[in-house]
């Protein structure tokens, strides 16, 4: 499965995820908790970093493990 970008949210208990999108069980998930500061990061800066992450990890990069970004 290629790597997706999906908002979510925190309700005090759980991450929610802010759309419907089927994810399998026992999926590796990379979760980045952002500030909530006001103006802090606007649409088009998270628009221009999914576009930064698209082109760092395209179609036909490889999967990696935990282990391997943990090092």
């Amino acid at each position: 499965m290629p790597a997706v970008t999906l908002k979510a949210h925190y309700d005090g208990s759980r991450i929610l995820l802010d759309e419907p999108f089927e994810i399998p069980a026992n999926s590796p998930l990379m979760v980045t908790v952002l500030p909530i500061a006001e103006g802090a990061m606007d649409e088009g800066a998270l628009s221009l970093a999914k576009r930064a992450l698209s082109r760092a990890y395209g179609d036909d990069e490889p999967d990696y493990s935990g282990a391997d970004v943990s090092q």
